[in-house]
């Protein structure tokens, strides 16, 4: 079966990566990118829909597929209060998710962070855990939750206390094994492979993959 995808996201470190592989991939005939730029890419069966993330609505006929794919994230450096993260975190992804559904989405894939808990006393992990629960009662059939570790990758905006916390896992990665093993930094390509593997799996119901699994499964 021939399928449409929606990648939201598609100019971050797992989204750039992601876009290339369902370029590729003979599953899908047309592969819808949403995002606040340009990607800068020529293909046939892209579609690309670029508009900021609070006028989602103005575009929300164009938001048509089969698969679902949002990889958008910030950091609080980055957004620069909490409230313009949660709604980069939390908000956007939420409501793409919910325009995807409303126009005949079957499956959703989602990026989130490892330890993701709307019961966590640090906001981070609170706002994935949120999104977690409210993705939850999106009537999909499949939904698919990915909590990588820290990523590992080129970005395009320096953040200097990832970028000496990606040498430290490189140098030490050998020591995260057994329980911890899930801790161990995972990359960005790493990541992206696994989102569209795991959406190719044909499996139903909610699924929760933690960064081991998702290592397992690129």
């Amino acid at each position: 079966m021939v399928k449409k995808a929606l990648l939201a996201g598609s100019t971050g470190l797992i989204g750039k990566q992601l876009l290339q592989l369902l370029l590729k991939n003979e599953m899908y005939s047309v592969v819808i990118s949403l995002s606040r730029r340009a990607t800068g890419i020529q293909h046939k069966k892209l579609k690309e829909v670029i508009i900021p993330f609070d006028n989602l609505n103005e575009v929300a006929d164009k938001l048509i597929a089969d698969d679902v794919f949002i990889c958008l994230g910030s950091t609080m450096k980055k957004a620069g209060s909490k409230e313009i993260f949660e709604r980069f975190d939390y908000t956007h992804p939420l409501q793409i998710a919910t325009i995807a559904l409303e126009n005949g989405a079957n499956q959703l894939s989602v990026i989130t962070a490892l330890g993701a808990n709307s019961s966590s006393n640090f906001f981070y992990n609170r706002v994935k855990g949120d999104l977690e629960l409210a993705i939850m009662d999106l009537q999909y059939n499949t939904i698919n939750i990915l909590r990588p570790s820290l990523l590992i990758g080129e970005r395009e905006e320096i953040r200097t206390i990832e970028n000496i916390a990606q040498k430290f896992y490189k140098s030490l990665g050998w020591i995260f094994v057994g329980p911890v093993k899930k801790y161990k930094a995972i990359d960005g390509e790493t990541v992206a492979k696994a989102m569209q593997n795991i959406a190719q799996s044909n499996i139903l119901g909610v699924n929760i993959f933690n960064s081991d699994q998702i290592a397992a499964k690129a």
